[in-house]
């Protein structure tokens, strides 16, 4: 006995920073440590994602949890006791033999919180912090971040189905010698935004840190696009920061005739002209990554536009996570980076093999807190080497990559553009790392 061993497990309903229902697993070893994880459905969900156990009904609008929290309570953490929660390999592979389908029995919810409170457990039960936990003596570099901007699918008629409030649009800053130095960049970015958009409308409604933009206030995106890089300049960041969006393309796709409505502007659209649409937009603005561009199964178009692009292109509908999906997705060369979201495939262990199977072939691996992580995701990013991360710049994220950077101190180092894969202006990301290095 070594005191790192599982010595119950605990579960409970809460609420998540969404104000949504999840699931949180409370993971306690023998020497005292205890780890903490929650998991919540998503608001925009692919339809190849893990499924999850809903208590059904209409509390919480069949989205409660508590018969979830209740089998982990009264039969997981039973067979879970004594089990090493330092060694996650071990410990996920005794959790996901516990029925022949422990994910369909249980839910990806349970499975993915259990998890992930056990990583956490094991950290702190060897007294090293989580990033160091996940990525050991190699776990030293800080993302690029980035910042929320806009939200809301309603603007021009809203989409086939309502997910809650997509294309989101951030700035990543890229072009930096820190974390912290970028972290300001997009604090500044933002402060300035909502500034012009409390002029432009009034009240702010926000969805998170993101600025809902309601209807009638633009006519395309692309005023907004106008606005987003006007604000950019005028806080002197031009050449630094660049676009972030999260189409989540689904939510505007007719499955019968193929074509997207409400999507950019009041405009139905092919498939084609949506790709001429992007070619567009990534020439004129500062693009530097786009998120599920068509829908979820349409590998080949989404292969065709990542080469010809030449800007990180997401997959996080397209892939969900699933090793099948990433493997098939890369045999095709869909996309070059994958999202990742430890619920949609169930374990932390599923999730690393994803993740270094990807590495393998040359993708990246941008992590998403959507689903409960909450401000661990820093420690997730940094203890994969994540190149990039949604809007976590600055508020509880960016202060625990703050505080990674500084508990690394001299070993602490900002990616910056070399976390950002296909960046288009290669010969201004060449002079960006000079200027690093003097």
């Amino acid at each position: 006995m070594n005191g790192t061993e599982i010595k119950s497990i605990k579960a409970h309903q809460v609420y998540t920073n969404r104000g949504n229902v999840g699931i949180e697993a409370i993971v306690t070893t023998e020497n005292g440590a205890v780890g903490r994880a929650m998991c919540t459905s998503g608001v925009s969900v692919g339809t190849h994602e893990v499924e999850f156990r809903f208590d059904g009904g209409t509390k919480f609008r069949g989205k409660g949890v508590t018969r979830a929290a209740e089998r982990i309570n009264q039969e997981i953490a039973p067979k879970m006791r004594g089990i090493d929660a330092a060694n996650q390999q071990e410990a996920d592979r005794v959790l996901l033999s516990l029925a022949p389908d422990v994910k369909a029995v249980y839910g990806g919810n349970a499975t993915a919180a259990v998890s992930a409170a056990i990583l956490k457990a094991g950290a702190a039960s060897l007294g090293i912090p989580l990033y160091r936990h996940i990525g050991g003596a190699n776990a030293m570099y800080l993302p690029v971040p980035g910042v929320a901007m806009v939200a809301g699918d309603e603007r021009y008629g809203g989409g086939i189905t309502t997910p809650g409030g997509k294309p989101t649009m951030s700035v990543m800053a890229y072009g930096f010698r820190t974390f912290a130095d970028a972290s300001y960049a997009c604090w500044e970015i933002h402060t300035r935004w909502a500034e012009k958009m409390k002029k432009r409308f009034g009240g702010l409604p926000n969805i998170r840190d993101f600025i809902s933009v309601p209807a009638g206030i633009y006519r395309c995106d692309r005023e907004i696009w106008e606005d987003m890089l006007k604000t950019i300049r005028e806080a002197g960041y031009e050449g630094k920061v660049g676009f972030q969006m999260d189409v989540a393309t689904d939510t505007y796709h007719n499955k019968e005739d193929g074509r997207y409505y409400g999507l950019f502007d009041s405009t139905p659209k092919t498939k084609e002209q949506l790709y001429d649409f992007y070619m567009q937009i990534i020439r004129d603005y500062p693009f530097v990554i786009i998120e599920d561009p068509f829908n979820e199964d349409d590998y080949d178009t989404t292969a065709a536009f990542t080469k010809e692009s030449g800007i990180q292109i997401v997959g996080d509908d397209l892939f969900t996570t699933n090793p099948e999906r990433v493997a098939y997705g890369i045999s095709k060369g869909a996309a070059n980076t994958v999202l990742l979201k430890v619920n949609q495939v169930g374990t932390i262990s599923e999730a690393l093999e994803m993740i270094q199977y990807a590495y393998k072939f040359g993708y990246a691996v941008m992590p998403s807190d959507s689903r409960g992580e909450g401000d661990s995701i820093a420690d997730y990013a940094v203890g994969i080497n994540a190149g990039s991360i949604r809007e976590s710049a600055i508020g509880p994220r960016g202060n625990r990559f703050l505080e990674i950077e500084e508990e690394l101190g001299s070993n602490a180092k900002f990616i910056g553009t070399r976390g950002l894969k296909g960046f288009r202006n290669q010969q201004r990301a060449d002079a960006l790392q000079v200027e690093e290095k003097q």
